[in-house]
């Protein structure tokens, strides 16, 4: 038996910290609400091991789930994952001569971000989930000390807000990915994902959050959809650019030729 309900939204209670006594530990606990523990092995959890921050799953059953734009999986796709060949860079309407400035209203664990931002956008990050906008923030910090990701971590820029709320200047794309129940359940669908789905819970307001979005962007929109989901608000986007199991809907607002946006070679 699952021991996460498929109906329920997680709350985290307790953070988790065997190292000794930190004072940044101790604030981020206060910030979140969160009861500072020695360990916690009946309930997901907020986990610091003295060099990142996660979220720890009960009895063990599967690794913590954690921002790494450093290594692993996220340093393999900026080095092979196809560059400007990447379906998000493409509906983004990015090019080495086209750059532009990218809003991510609903930036989770900031994986599209970051890709933008390794292509040389300039990439401000929103979060509204507490918890998350943490995870974000502890991977962003570690980004920026690392050889590897600084100079893709100076493109980036993490905001905590709701962005239905925003009052910001306009940003030439603005980017949504918004989250939404799951249809159903397979083995494809990893148990730490689910669990995170059910921490985040789903955005019941993405319609409004792309009235929003079009208010913002000056060049164009674009949501990120499951295949075959309907069009958000049901307004039908001025193209999509679809594949195996997703599609990126693309509202555009007035042309991205190159000349108009800052170019890789500061142009």
């Amino acid at each position: 038996m699952d021991i996460y309900s498929e109906n329920d939204v997680v709350t985290l209670r307790h953070l988790i910290n065997a190292e000794e006594q930190d004072s940044l530990v101790s604030e981020l606990a206060a910030e979140l609400a969160l009861e500072v523990v020695a360990q916690s092995e009946d309930e997901l959890a907020l986990r610091w091991s003295g060099e990142r921050l996660s979220l720890h799953f009960p009895q063990q059953q599967q690794g913590d789930v954690f921002v790494d734009f450093v290594g692993g999986a996220m340093q393999y796709r900026v080095k092979h994952g196809g560059g400007f060949g990447q379906a998000v860079a493409k509906a983004c309407g990015l090019s080495p001569r086209v750059l532009p400035k990218v809003l991510d209203m609903t930036a989770g664990l900031g994986r599209d971000g970051f890709v933008l931002a390794s292509l040389g956008s300039e990439v401000t990050l929103v979060e509204r989930q507490p918890i998350v906008h943490a995870l974000l923030a502890d991977g962003l910090k570690r980004a920026s000390v690392s050889e590897e990701a600084q100079a893709i971590a100076q493109r980036l820029s993490l905001v905590k807000a709701d962005a239905s709320e925003l009052a910001l200047q306009p940003f030439e794309v603005v980017y949504l990915d918004p989250m939404f129940p799951e249809r159903k359940k397979s083995a494809a669908v990893k148990k730490e994902m689910t669990a995170f789905h059910q921490l985040v819970g789903t955005d019941d307001d993405a319609d409004i959050l792309l009235t929003k979005a079009l208010e913002l962007a000056s060049h164009r929109v674009v949501v990120k959809r499951p295949k075959g989901a309907p069009f958000l608000a049901n307004r039908k986007p001025s193209q999509s650019l679809t594949g195996k199991s997703g599609r990126f809907d693309i509202y555009a607002i007035r042309s991205m030729a190159p000349g108009k946006f800052r170019s890789s070679d500061g142009e």
